[in-house]
């Protein structure tokens, strides 16, 4: 499952691999809302034990045929040709109306508003299959769905609070060993009209230049909004990983290049450096997601981010209007409870409680 464009140059043609895109019939998006109420009667929250311990079964049941067949393909195609992201438009069809006015914070979001996708989301997840779980370092873990919004606070940030600069690609949690395997996307409104962005380390026509990344020489630090101690200093991983002619990457431009609090060796700095001039002129933006869309990335193989945008504008023919600013969901899956269970709480396997690179919090 793949997705090829050809793109033409002054002087040249090539393919250029792209995230896979389908657009959901109104079948499709009828019967998903119809499970998704359903479940939602039965379980009362997608955060309901009994519906995340099942969601496997559930998602098989209740998804369409052809959703269940991509999201199958999807999971565990890491071929030359897999992006690493699955673009979903129209799944669902968002009544503006009863979500309101958007919140200054994701602090003050009204989550029941966001019941309904939980769900859905949760379904994408199992269908993979993939169990949807909390991390500790994302806001002291803050459930299995977070609200990523615009905040005035934190608009220069590289975080998803920001908005004012480019949000660089990134591998969520790229400083834990544990990080997410998937990664869903929900949006709820994108007003402003702001493109996402997706980074594959497939998009390479060649990664035998960049061998020095499979090395464990480089600084990965926490997120921008997390603090960083200073035996982060210490710690060191590799870039590449896994198969070594078709990599998996764990890579976040900002904190690792552009940090300047962050000094890399002159020989990871040179690495790093080289890799990323190639990386940014593979990054796609061309996709402007409308309310209703999901995204699911392959957190192994893609990198995600955003263009910059002024929240709460809208620019029409080169006149502004005020709107409401933008609002999305994303949830996080893992493949393997098993796998990561010495960095998870005793009582509660679903909750992630490493913080850097295989070391855990302490007194939790």
């Amino acid at each position: 499952m793949n997705s090829l464009k050809t793109l033409e140059s002054d002087s040249l043609t090539e393919e250029r691999l792209l995230p896979y895109s389908i657009e959901i019939s109104d079948s499709e998006r009828k019967m998903i809302k119809e499970a998704a109420e359903h479940l939602q009667k039965k379980y009362g929250s997608f955060e309901n034990r009994e519906f995340v311990t099942h969601v496997h079964q559930l998602a098989s049941y209740f998804l369409p045929e052809r959703i269940l067949s991509v999201a199958a393909a999807f999971a565990s195609d890491f071929s030359k040709d897999q992006y690493g992201a699955v673009i979903f438009k129209g799944m669902m069809d968002i009544d503006q109306d009863k979500i309101g006015g958007t919140p200054p914070n994701w602090q003050s979001a009204d989550y029941s508003k966001f019941n309904l996708f939980g769900f859905v989301c949760a379904l994408l997840h199992g269908a993979l299959p993939s169990k949807p779980v909390q991390y500790f370092s994302q806001r002291k873990g803050g459930g299995l769905i977070h609200a990523i919004i615009p905040d005035e606070k934190m608009r220069e940030t590289q975080t998803g609070s920001g908005s004012a600069t480019d949000l660089y690609v990134h591998t969520e949690d790229a400083f834990l060993k544990n990080q997410a395997d998937f990664l869903s996307f929900m949006y709820i409104r994108n007003e402003e009209q702001v493109p996402s962005t997706l980074y594959s380390v497939r998009s390479h026509e060649s990664l035998e230049e960049f061998r020095t990344l499979f090395n464990p020489i480089f600084k990965i630090p926490k997120d921008a909004n997390l603090q960083n101690e200073e035996d982060e200093e210490d710690a060191l991983d590799s870039v590449l990983y896994g198969n070594q002619e078709l990599p998996f990457m764990r890579f976040d431009a900002a904190e690792q290049l552009f940090n300047p609090n962050i000094k890399q060796t002159d020989l990871a700095h040179h690495a790093l450096n080289k890799f990323w001039e190639e990386a940014k002129h593979l990054v796609y933006s061309d996709f402007i997601p409308q309310a209703g869309d999901v995204i699911l990335v392959n957190n192994h193989l893609c990198a995600h981010g955003r263009s910059a945008f002024r929240a709460g504008i809208r620019n029409i023919d080169g006149v502004e209007y005020h709107c409401e600013r933008r609002i999305m969901l994303r949830m996080m899956s893992k493949v393997s409870l098993i796998d990561m269970r010495g960095h998870t709480l005793t009582e509660d396997p679903f909750f992630v409680i490493e913080e850097h690179l295989g070391k855990n919090f302490k007194d939790l």
